[in-house]
Order: C-alpha cells, then sequence, then structure tokens
C-alpha cells in the first residue's frame, strides 16, 4: 500500500454527515467496528467478525490481512484481529494459511445495505456515490465500491 492509503479519508457517515476517518484519534481505537466505553469503535471485534464471515476455505494471511486493512493498517491491530480470531475458534491458522472454521459468509440481501452519498472506498480509496456498507454485529463496516464489497467478503 501507498503512504496515501494511510492518508485521513472524507465521507459520510451514518447519520449523512461529513467525518474524517480517525478524526477520534489516531493508532487503533481510531479504527472502524463495535463502540468501546469511551464511546470509540473496537477494531478487533470487527475484525474478528469480518474473519469469521469469509467466503473461501482458505487463503493466505496476506490475503486475510488486505481484507483486516479495511479496518486497520496498524501492524499491532492486525497481529491482535489475527491472533483473537485464532484464540477464539474462528479460524485456524498454520503455515501462512488462514481456515475460517464457521463456514459463515455475508449475505448480500440482508447483511449488505447501499446507501446514496459522496463516500471514499475503503478498500481502494475511489470515490463513490453508492457505498456498500457490511452490517455485522460489531458494528457496520465500509463504505466500499460494487467490485471491493466482494473482494473484501470473499465473493471475488
Amino acid at each position: 500500500m501507498s503512504e496515501e492509503d494511510d492518508a485521513p479519508r472524507a465521507s459520510k457517515g451514518p447519520s449523512g454527515e461529513s467525518a474524517e476517518a480517525g478524526e477520534s484519534g489516531s493508532g487503533p481505537e481510531a479504527d472502524a467496528g463495535r463502540r468501546d466505553g469511551d464511546g470509540r469503535d473496537d477494531p478487533v471485534a470487527l475484525g474478528v467478525e469480518l474473519l469469521g464471515k469469509l467466503e473461501h476455505a482458505e487463503l493466505s494471511v496476506a490475503e486475510a490481512v488486505d481484507r483486516i486493512e479495511t479496518i486497520t493498517t496498524d501492524p499491532t491491530t492486525t497481529r491482535t484481529i489475527l491472533d483473537e480470531a485464532e484464540k477464539r475458534g474462528i479460524v485456524e491458522r498454520e503455515q501462512g494459511i488462514i481456515r475460517p472454521t464457521g463456514g459463515g459468509f455475508v449475505r448480500f440481501e440482508s447483511e449488505v445495505v447501499v446507501k446514496e452519498g459522496d463516500f471514499t472506498c475503503q478498500r481502494c480509496g475511489a470515490g463513490i456515490s453508492e457505498g456498500h456498507f457490511v452490517k455485522l454485529d460489531a458494528g457496520e463496516h465500509g463504505p466500499f465500491g460494487s467490485s471491493c464489497i466482494r473482494k473484501v467478503t470473499g465473493r471475488d
């Protein structure tokens, strides 16, 4: 990834207001996910749940990290997500291969919400007018363009 990928991106939040990614601070606590007691998002909970929804029988650690980087680019948080997913039995790791254990997947009809607005794709950084958001128990994750949502969920 380039340095531009780590730069804050403006996007419209669920209320339609424009918000800078990471404006509540920096580091792992500023990444997307479930709200903690301080009102900040929990990237670990979101990352673990996202890994549990991958549709591949197996993928490389690099491919798993590609999906996690839509949540955080902090190496410590990425490692924590992978470790926690393994500890909870969500994935198995062996010799650079990740295998989801639960057989979960994202149901596009009920777990992906499409919103109109002025967004920046969380995966590729492209400007999009139609944002796809994955509804997870840990929080809403996105926005993504139509092709990136398929990549993040493992459909492509």
